[in-house]
């Protein structure tokens, strides 16, 4: 027995019979161990100090355990209240310390917070499997399960069932007693090499550095780039130079502007060649390592494919029905992105240049061709989309459809001095969520822009918790005296990120598990968020001149709507490249590791990558699949596209905002969270399945 079932059961005996929530006491000078007294019970984030996090997850691993015992060994018959109802109770004060701490490690990472990772998530992945594989558990939930066709249970209650009981089997609880230890140990080699795998991106990303000290280099970037990139340089002690990283708000506008084509080459390579270097940093034999971890799992489970595993829980089903929707796409948007490339290679030749077009020039003779098509300059833009009022403009979007109101929580406790925190409230006043924002990039926090809870939702006792959220991005700062001004593409990911943190806002959930959606369903309610951004009448509330006030013109506005379609040959290229290559790591029908070079070259070639394009994540650098939570499920933004964009059709029909349209979606779908299946939920928004047309004309590919 581990040491914290041992200690657990050590707790157990001492307790009388009649006991109905046994606990470990905590030590009390560990705020992560207590109730939280702070204004709506969010994390006291100023007593918590790095050295809480490791005794604090023993003492939380030790209560769930206890809590467990107690519901295994009830000498009452199995029923849904005493067994699943009271599993799902369980585990709360593990949820309140991995809540923070899961979020820490994404924004305010340090050598030590990834050390404990490091040495938690083996032992979360054990803690894991000592609850699924507890057999007396397991026979309590069976038997609940075999007599569900007598129970009289509520749709989520069903769901709740369903869940638990296929959770048991697919953590193992049907395997033999050999299959058992081979699968923790499975679990617990790969819960290392994910955090590893993370780790090492973070790391290699912030190592590099394009150092520039000649001012003809600059050539061709705008002003506020290159304020931006002396800004980096003097904070590294390299006053009098510019420097630039493969922080996304760098790396793109450098792409995109600079003239100088062999420093663009050295900085691109430097982004698709990460933790590609054989050196410390180099992910190829983890990832390769996970892969085959995964297709063996699956298959001790019975599975053919680790893919097969997790589709079964998702919208797709199968595997063949990803691949289905991917070929449907790869053709219409490789035929336009050939039109692209051409557009690309004339433009160079209009440039005065007879090379040939490679990866590294895509960003910035596309600049070239959208100003001459469209004359349309980003830089023009930038300046009505400050980030306090594209906040505003999200903030009205959310009133005008949900009704909700968000309102400054200044003196809430903070992590870091950049974060945000608003109250938000429904139509009618009631407390809804607290919501954190976090803007910018900083070194200790990974790349992307993500939306997560540090509390999720839940009806105890029969009064709602509600929950605490977080959105975040690695937007363009503030530079010199001008304020944070954003690009059309972070504006619209912002918007993106606040439709997940209204999904979650929003629930009405009873059970806190089913605050979880599958993966291919959840990036609904974020990407449909994303197309008010640029309507005209929501354009005209929020996008103003940050120094004249000036609603953008509405031949400007125009520009953006004929341009919103530009380059989306190239945009679904790379995107659905890197579905593939998801795909085909999570299929390997034999758990065998594989030569990471040969096998994404041989993906690649499969499908007829054009040489032009990379895929939007190379594998040792695809956070996503190998350490984010999307292995075989990264075809969801595309597969959620085809939901949005449908969905987004309705309201088109009916009324930007019209109430009875964002009443059902808000009953229907955002409301409901994982306590129905999608389609189900979808279809009762939609009166239909969703089609795939509307997504292809979105994006200009028929």
């Amino acid at each position: 027995m581990r040491i914290w079932l041992a200690l657990a059961l050590v707790v157990l005996a001492a307790l009388p019979a009649h006991a109905q929530s046994p606990a470990v006491s905590p030590p009390p000078a560990n705020p992560l161990l207590s109730e939280w007294k702070t204004p709506f019970g969010v994390p006291p984030f100023n007593e918590i100090k790095t050295g809480h996090y490791l005794p604090a997850f023993k003492v939380a691993i030790a209560q769930q355990l206890v809590e467990v015992e107690a519901i295994a060994k009830n000498p009452k018959a199995p029923t849904f209240a005493n067994t699943v109802e009271a599993l799902e109770a369980s585990g709360g004060l593990l949820d309140q310390v991995n809540g923070v701490f899961g979020n820490l490690t994404s924004v305010e990472s340090s050598d030590e917070m990834q050390a404990i990772d490091r040495e938690v998530s083996p032992m979360l992945a054990a803690h894991q499997d000592d609850i699924r594989l507890n057999a007396e558990l397991f026979q309590r939930v069976n038997s609940v399960w075999d007599s569900r066709a007598k129970l009289k249970l509520a749709p989520d209650q069903a769901m709740l069932l369903e869940k638990t009981w296929k959770g048991f089997v697919r953590g193992g609880a049907l395997l033999t007693k050999e299959q058992k230890e081979r699968f923790r140990v499975i679990n617990g080699e790969l819960a290392g090499l994910e955090v590893k795998f993370g780790d090492d991106v973070l790391k290699q990303t912030n190592s590099y550095r394009l150092v520039i000290d000649a001012p003809a280099d600059l050539a061709g970037l705008p002003e506020r780039v290159v304020a931006g990139a002396a800004e980096v340089a003097k904070r590294d002690s390299l006053e009098g130079k510019w420097v630039f990283t493969l922080q996304s708000p760098s790396i793109w506008p450098f792409l995109q502007y600079a003239a100088n084509r062999e420093l663009r080459r050295q900085i691109f390579q430097a982004y698709i060649s990460r933790c590609d270097h054989g050196d410390e940093f180099d992910n190829k034999a983890p990832l390769s390592r996970i892969a085959a971890l995964r297709a063996e799992r699956a298959q001790l489970l019975g599975y053919k494919t680790y893919a097969d595993f997790v589709l079964e829980q998702n919208m797709a089903k199968t595997p063949a029905g990803v691949y289905g929707l991917l070929d449907q796409l790869w053709g219409p948007a490789k035929t336009v992105a050939g039109r692209e490339a051409a557009d690309l290679q004339a433009a160079i030749r209009a440039d005065g240049k007879d090379f040939t077009l490679e990866p590294w020039d895509w960003w910035y003779y596309t600049e070239k061709v959208r100003m001459a098509r469209f004359d349309l300059d980003e830089q023009v833009v930038r300046p009505y989309f400050e980030l306090g009022r594209v906040i505003e403009g999200a903030f009205y979007v959310s009133n005008k459809l949900f009704g909700v109101s968000f309102t400054p929580l200044p003196d809430l406790p903070v992590y870091n001095s950049e974060v945000k925190a608003y109250e938000v409230k429904d139509a009618d006043g009631s407390h809804l969520a607290v919501y954190y924002v976090d803007y910018h990039p900083r070194d200790s926090k990974r790349g992307g822009a993500w939306s997560n809870e540090f509390r999720g939702t839940w009806v105890r006792d029969g009064k709602s918790v509600r929950p605490v959220v977080i959105n975040c991005g690695n937007f363009s700062r503030p530079v010199g005296d001008a304020p944070a001004l954003l690009s059309l593409e972070e504006v619209e990911t912002l918007y993106h990120e606040l439709g997940h943190g209204l999904n979650a806002m929003l629930s009405k959930v009873r059970y806190n598990s089913q605050g979880n959606v599958t993966r291919d369903f959840v990036e609904l309610c974020s990407q449909v968020m994303e197309n008010w951004a640029t309507e005209p009448e929501v354009l005209k509330v929020y996008a103003k001149h940050y120094q004249t006030g000036e609603v953008i013109p509405i031949e400007l506005v125009n520009k953006l709507k004929q341009a919103g379609k530009f380059n989306q040959g190239f945009v679904t290229v790379e995107y659905l490249a890197a579905s593939y290559l998801d795909m085909n790591w999570h299929t390997l029908a034999e758990p065998k590791e594989q030569d990471v070079t040969a096998f994404e070259n041989a993906s690649l070639a499969k499908i007829g990558l054009p040489k032009e394009i990379v895929p939007r994540y190379r594998s040792p650098y695809f956070r996503h699949i190998f350490s984010g939570g999307y292995s075989a499920g990264y075809y969801s933004y595309i597969w959620a596209e085809v939901l949005s964009a449908d969905a987004f059709k309705a309201f088109e029909e009916k009324g930007l905002f019209d109430a009875a349209t964002a009443r059902s979606f808000r009953t229907n779908i955002m409301e409901r969270g994982g306590s129905e299946e999608p389609m189900a939920l979808y279809k009762r928004f939609r009166g239909r399945e969703p089609a795939v047309e509307p997504l292809l004309e979105k994006r200009g590919l028929k």
